[in-house]
């Protein structure tokens, strides 16, 4: 007999994960290395929620929290739905979770059926495909190109849509690409969508107040997506609060009442200390973060800078989160100091090996012309890892 099941020999390891664990295991050798490849704020979560949590130890909470999250953290998120995003939800309509992932996790488990289609614009989010597989959906890639600034399109959309079509996943802004769909493109998916009334959509707006000017639309804001949509959002990235596992959903009632019904066989309520913390973040205006985003802004303009100098880096200008991705198709079928070159996997290792930076391939992300890299470091960090990179290409 088999010892583990096909569902985990099938199943991908995250490949900025992987990332991570190599650069660690060449740190423990002494090397010095410079970490571009985690989605992780740089910066400390912020004092006032800090102090939040500290008020909760003091105040003694430490039992179980409901599956759903405490009523009045409930309460901040629909608050900050309405304030954010123009959007009503009521309190059984939210479900927070251990995280985002978890809530992507949840919904899939909720929603798919075997053969179930999941429409993904390339690039997407690193785990989306493997969770869709997980449930035994079937990821259908929308393939983008650097030159539409990776936006699915209308016409990609309608040409992707089958009889078997059950949900479209997408975030804006976008991790890997940091691209921002603005309310008239997504007009334009909308008036698809509304030619298929049977497909949802999970909107991922984590990085939703990482945006450097084009605003942030959330599809559910239009009328005719509203009942059809699942917004999934937390606090990992704007509070820099990615290690207290906070993320959360506003759905149909019908489909929050399935998530809570899965995680309460999975691992039942979030961190109660943390749950106490993120009332504080949600309450709170955005722009007490603002100082972060600014940080980011300015960190994009520098590596843009520095990866513009080099050559066979070709790179759009992302309108939000904090990476670029650049398309590295000119090193392909090159050798590069003894290293052949044939993919992005085979450019984005060779950059740790001998360049010592830390970046992950687009292969994971299911656009292979392109390396993700992440700004979610220090000017002299990002100098020093792109100085690197040119010395080692050149």
């Amino acid at each position: 007999m088999q010892l583990l099941s096909d569902r985990i020999l099938n199943m991908s390891t995250s490949a900025t994960l992987a990332m991570a664990a190599k650069a660690r295991e060449l740190r423990g050798e002494g090397k010095d290395i410079i970490g571009l490849s985690l989605g992780e704020p740089d910066f400390n979560t912020p004092d006032f929620i800090k102090e939040a949590a500290v008020q909760a130890i003091n105040d003694n909470y430490n039992s179980y929290t409901p599956v759903d999250g405490y009523a009045d953290l409930k309460e901040a998120i629909i608050t900050k739905f309405k304030r954010d995003n123009g959007l009503t939800y009521s309190p059984s309509q939210i479900v927070v979770s251990t995280g985002a992932k978890q809530a992507l996790f949840n919904i899939a488990g909720v929603m798919l059926n075997a053969g179930d289609e999941v429409i993904l614009p390339c690039p997407y989010w690193v785990s989306y495909s493997d969770i869709v597989k997980l449930f035994d959906g079937v990821p259908v890639e929308v393939k983008t190109s650097i030159d539409t600034d990776f936006k699915m399109t209308a016409d990609q959309l309608e040409a992707a849509i089958t009889p078997n079509t059950k949900m479209m996943w997408f975030s804006s802004p976008c991790n890997p690409s940091g691209s921002v769909y603005s309310e008239a493109e997504l007009q334009a998916l909308v008036d698809v969508l509304a030619k298929h009334p049977d497909i949802y959509v999970v909107s991922d707006e984590i990085y939703e107040h990482i945006n450097y000017g084009k605003g942030h639309t959330s599809i559910a804001s239009f009328e005719e997506m509203y009942d059809r949509t699942i917004t999934v959002n937390g606090v990992s990235k704007a509070f820099a609060m990615t290690g207290w596992r906070i993320g959360y959903i506003g759905a149909p009632e019908k489909i929050a009442r399935a998530c809570n019904k899965l995680q309460g066989q999975a691992t039942s309520g979030a961190n109660c200390i943390a749950q106490r913390a993120v009332i504080t973040a949600c309450t709170e205006s955005p722009e007490k973060v603002k100082y972060m985003i600014d940080e980011f802004k300015q960190r994009r303009d520098l590596i843009l800078g520095l990866l513009n100098d080099i050559e066979g880096f070709k790179c759009n200008v992302p309108d939000g989160a904090f990476y670029v991705f650049p398309d590295v198709t000119h090193f392909y079928g090159k050798t590069l100091k003894g290293t052949k070159i044939n993919n992005a996997s085979d450019f984005s290792l060779f950059l740790l090996e001998e360049a010592l930076v830390a970046t992950v391939t687009g292969e994971a992300f299911g656009n292979p012309d392109c390396i993700r890299i992440s700004y979610a470091a220090s000017n002299e960090q990002i100098i020093e890892a792109i100085k690197r990179i040119k010395e080692a290409v050149s």
